[in-house]
């Protein structure tokens, strides 16, 4: 049986970890070196570095701090912001990344999924969709949860996996930072759309939380959360021995 997986998330900007809510009030929280060093070394499956402010500020991803976090980390990275070409991609890749998240540029120019893909391969590519209600449907945000898109999200997902992105990361930034529990709604109609791996973000609280995703929505491969982790009000290992006596399969 395939083990689901823990993930802390770095959501960066200027060079430190950060996190709000909805999106919003970015705090800060750490540097993240020394965050990311943290996690791989007690009990994390992989990890998401993600320049935030990359996209919505039309510049590249700090490659310094990225190639030192990279240095310090032995578990897989996934690395996201401002990746918006095959050149981007080839970057962050150098720079130590094992898999590359796309999001704005991929809305922009939707052919770089199937382009990246084809370079790397469909396992290097993650589609990363910021999705919110808007009147009653499902919509994809871009530029760090700043833009409606207008887009529909289930069916951008779908075109996005069909394309050749082999993994999802679905952030609600509905439940974003509010801890009580994922939005499994949205997880749900997503699980149903595609058969790639789909990474759960925004909303954990507690273990619970983690224990309730998995026994709702199996076919969630991963639990990703940020604060809860940051702040030590959910310990990694405690968490992963909670999921393994719910039946749950993980690598402890």
């Amino acid at each position: 049986m395939i083990t689901k997986r823990i993930i802390p998330c770095l959501d960066v900007r200027d060079g430190r970890v950060v996190k709000g809510v909805n999106f919003m009030g970015l705090n800060d929280v750490s540097s993240p070196v020394e965050l990311a060093s943290y996690y791989s070394e007690h009990g994390a499956d992989e990890l998401v570095f993600y320049d935030i402010t990359a996209s919505a500020e039309g510049r590249r991803l700090f490659t310094d701090i990225l190639c030192e976090t990279a240095r310090r980390v032995f578990i897989p990275l996934t690395v996201g912001g401002g990746i918006n070409t095959l050149d981007d991609f080839d970057r962050v890749l150098k720079c130590g990344a094992d898999k590359v998240s796309v999001n704005s540029g991929a809305l922009r120019n939707p052919g770089l999924i199937g382009e990246a893909a084809k370079r790397y391969g469909n396992q290097c590519v993650v589609l990363s969709a910021d999705v919110k209600r808007v009147d009653g449907s499902f919509r994809v945000f871009a530029k760090g949860g700043r833009e409606d898109t207008g887009r529909e999200a289930i069916e951008w997902i779908r075109s996005g996996v069909e394309a050749g992105a082999g993994e999802v990361v679905v952030n609600s930034i509905d439940t974003d930072g509010v801890r009580r529990g994922f939005d499994l709604e949205l997880l749900a109609a997503v699980t149903d759309a595609v058969s790639v791996p789909v990474i759960a973000s925004g909303g954990a609280g507690s273990a619970d939380d983690f224990v309730t995703l998995f026994k709702t929505l199996p076919r969630v491969d991963a639990g990703l959360a940020a604060s809860v982790f940051h702040f030590g009000e959910i310990d990694i290992p405690t968490l992963k021995k909670t999921l393994a006596e719910a039946d749950i399969p993980m690598r402890l």
